[in-house]
């Protein structure tokens, strides 16, 4: 082993608490890349890979009723590379334990073969036996939601008839990752499922006996996705279509790439950040740290040794760090990234989810924490080195010290002296001082982006389940009914208020742009159901015209006072010019509001509504939940309550998962930050300080000399982070908008105090080490000048 080996070692374990800080900024750094990037890029990979298996669907054409031979024409539109057609439709279940109605969603399976598209896959029991009759596969969340396996039976009402069907197996679906009951944004499993029954026994059932009620299509690699949409709904409007769309917009896909796309957000721009600042830290305080060595690297020029060795061995000084940083980063960010990717499991149905790490991604950060340590080494090398031998050996002079600005404002003439001498040492090394505040504000913008997404969730949940959605229960019935029925919930003991509602798909076209949606008839005086803004603003229901979500508005690039063709997709499938009465930025879904009285002349025909909103009384809620259950009509009953439940379920707890690995990481940076910022500082002016000490400064008035210096660095450094959260966190919250939800961009008092708490807190941990380095500083060895 060579002398700079030997001095190499001993240096590292003399530092050992300082190289263990900087490991864990460099690991952190490593582990939010590993972690979160490579979870992302394993829940895509399991993505791609279960639609390319199930040969999943990229068109959906729900319609009314058509021939099978329709099929045929379908295969040979332009763009059009394989067809299927199924029976779908809803059915009521009578479960045991539920008060209200359970919904499923029943769809077809070929007699013989399995689906050209949207093929499934079998979890345990076996597949459908041919002519079974009362067979059914059904979806494995609604499975374990309701502890059933193959051998249960259960009771539908499939098209106003009640039949037991049995359990032969538990399937899932590309199409149904998120199972999502009609109304509602995310799946209910309790509630809602989804069963697979023989074509051959579910047509008939439905009436379809050699017809179909929906398409799938898959196209070809050079199709024009809208151009093919186009030509199938012109194709299939003879036929009752309520408007074909693309995979983008299929309900289960749409939500499960929401939470991809957050995901990618988190696991793209958050470890970038966590990069960035864990290089800029390791930069800082490597070239602080090395900066120290001063005169052992003049001792090391005295002997001999060239400028090149000199470097090469404050390199291999900062690329310990790396290293076990790397190793620590590296092992523990696969770790949680399993435990991560684990967590989704449990709410993606993939059939195969597993970890996997790319080493390229691991290389990159690996490569980034090196260039960082090996640049702040170097610099503070290359300052050492090019002063002379003899030069260098000396103690660094004193600066000239002269009275500052702050001390010749008088402002300062009210502080203690330690205060004064605090106040004068910052400002004397303003640049020293500004990059160490700006070390410790980066933690503390990590900390704000971590903690500001519950802000938001909290406001969206409170703004939607209980301002817009006041409603005790919402009623839906299998199909428009005459108006009168709100007569029946009127009449129901405990029901106080009912508010009848109109729902009606419909296609809204601004010039080239079209999108298909369900337009909602509210009452104009209505009180359960409101048009509601993201600043709790109540937007009238307007009297003529149509009020639009923002990001609806956005699509169609229409304004309030442009004018709208509309399409209805059922009945007698009007048209009409409307006017855009309103746009209102929300937060959940894709909305279009008209008066109910306007839609249904929009619409034609006799007076009809889809359901109800509807008032109870807490006493009788449980009753009136049962007699609903016993209405055929009524297709499903739905609370706010629940959907909130399930809303937490699902996209709360995946996004406070990630926020939860986030304030994690964060929380090291900072205790690591301050504690090297700490440490550093004492071996810089562990001369200074020794000297104070001879000269009969108490420990206690030393220690405030050096802490206090910290403690202000820290108190400054907090509005810093701050403002550079507010505005780090105004970009996670832009790129995380989809047309499934819409975080709000909210920043409460109370995460600015428990980042603010966290950050002191660590500076008041990392302080009392260094008080205890203070107290048992020898003073005889500081103060004797190497030889």
């Amino acid at each position: 082993m060579t002398a700079l080996s030997r001095k190499l070692a001993r240096e590292l374990w003399k530092l050992k608490g300082q190289i263990i800080s900087i490991a864990l900024v460099v690991a952190t750094g490593i582990m939010t890349v590993v972690t979160m990037r490579g979870s992302y890029d394993s829940l895509v990979d399991a993505q791609q890979s279960y639609y390319r298996q199930t040969r999943f669907a990229d068109v959906w054409a729900p319609l009314k009723r058509a021939p099978d031979t329709l099929r045929d024409r379908i295969q040979t539109l332009p763009g059009v590379a394989a067809v299927d057609t199924r029976v779908t439709l809803f059915a009521t279940l009578d479960l045991p334990g539920l008060d209200a109605p359970a919904q499923a969603r029943l769809v077809s399976l070929p007699e013989h073969g399995r689906p050209a598209l949207n093929d499934i896959r079998i979890r345990s029991g076996r597949y459908l036996a041919p002519g079974a009759a009362s067979e059914v596969l059904i979806s494995e969340n609604f499975a374990a939601a309701r502890s059933l396996r193959p051998g249960d039976s259960l009771r539908a009402v499939i098209n106003g008839r009640a039949r037991d069907l049995d359990i032969v197996g538990i399937a899932i679906s590309p199409e149904h990752t998120y199972a999502v009951p009609p109304g509602a944004l995310y799946p209910d499993d309790k509630r809602y499922g989804i069963l697979w029954m023989s074509r051959k026994v579910l047509g008939p059932a439905y009436n379809m006996d050699g017809a179909f009620n929906e398409a799938l299509v898959a196209l070809s690699p050079d199709a024009n996705p809208q151009a093919v949409l186009s030509r199938i709904n012109s194709l299939l409007d003879t036929y009752g279509g309520l408007g074909a769309y693309l995979r983008k917009d299929q309900p289960s896909h749409q939500i499960l790439q929401s939470e991809l796309d957050s995901n990618k957000v988190m696991g793209t721009a958050i470890p970038a950040v966590f990069l960035g600042v864990a290089a800029f830290l390791l930069n800082l305080v490597l070239s602080r740290l090395i900066a120290t060595q001063r005169t052992e690297i003049a001792v090391l020029k005295a002997f001999g040794y060239r400028n090149r060795e000199v470097g090469l061995h404050y390199l291999l000084f900062a690329m310990a760090a790396v290293v076990v940083g790397a190793v620590v980063g590296a092992g523990a960010g696969i770790m949680l990234g399993r435990a991560y990717v684990n967590f989704y499991g449990e709410y993606f149905d993939f059939p195969s989810l597993g970890y996997h790490l790319s080493p390229l991604l691991l290389a990159i950060a690996i490569l980034v924490s090196v260039i960082a340590a090996g640049g702040g080494a170097l610099m503070a090398v290359r300052r050492a080195v090019a002063l002379a031998p003899a030069e260098a050996m000396r103690p660094e002079p004193p600066a000239r010290f002269k009275p500052g600005w702050l001390e010749r404002s008088g402002l300062v003439r009210w502080l203690p002296s330690s205060g004064r001498m605090v106040l004068r040492n910052m400002q004397r090394k303003p640049v020293q001082s500004l990059l160490s505040s700006l070390g410790v504000a980066f933690s503390v913008a990590i900390l704000v982006i971590g903690l500001f997404m519950f802000d938001g969730v909290q406001f969206m949940m409170d703004l939607q389940f209980r301002v817009i959605q006041r409603e005790d229960l919402s009623a839906s019935f299998d199909e428009p009914r005459t108006a009168s029925a709100r007569h029946d919930f009127q009449n129901l003991a405990g029901v106080t208020r009912v508010e009848p509602y109109r729902s009606a798909p419909a296609r809204l076209i601004s010039g080239p742009l079209a999108q298909e949606t369900a337009i909602q008839g509210l009452e104009p005086e209505g009180r359960l159901r409101r048009i509601v803004s993201d600043t709790g603003g109540v937007h009238p229901v307007p009297v003529e015209g149509v009020v639009l979500s923002a990001i609806l508005a956005d699509k169609l690039r229409v304004r309030v006072g442009d004018r709208l063709d509309v399409q209805i997709l059922e009945g007698r499938r009007r048209t009409a010019r409307i006017p855009v009465a309103g746009v209102v930025h929300d937060f959940l879904g894709v909305s279009a509001y008209m008066s109910r009285e306007a839609l249904q002349r929009l619409v034609g025909g006799p007076e009809l509504i889809s359901g109800a909103y509807l008032s109870v009384t807490n006493d009788e809620l449980g009753a009136v939940k049962r007699t609903m259950k016993k209405l055929p009509a009524v297709a499903g009953v739905a609370s706010p309550g629940t959907m909130l439940a399930s809303f937490q379920s699902q996209l709360a707890d995946s996004l406070f998962i990630a926020v939860a690995f986030l304030l994690g990481f964060a929380c090291v940076i900072a205790v690591a930050v301050i504690y090297n910022g700490a440490r550093i500082s004492l071996s810089e002016r562990g001369r200074e300080l020794a000297s104070l000490r001879v000269m009969g400064f108490r420990r206690r008035e030393v220690s405030v000399l050096l802490l206090g210096e910290q403690a202000l660095i820290t108190l400054l450094a907090i509005p810093l982070g701050w403002t550079l959260g507010y505005g780090l966190s105004f970009l996670v919250t832009s790129a995380m908008q989809s047309d499934t939800y819409r975080i709000p961009f909210i920043v409460s008092a109370r995460t600015y105090a428990i980042s603010a708490a966290i950050i002191i807190a660590a500076a008041a941990a990392s302080a009392a080490l260094v008080h205890r380095r203070i107290n048992n500083l020898d003073l005889i060895s500081v103060l004797k000048t190497r030889e």
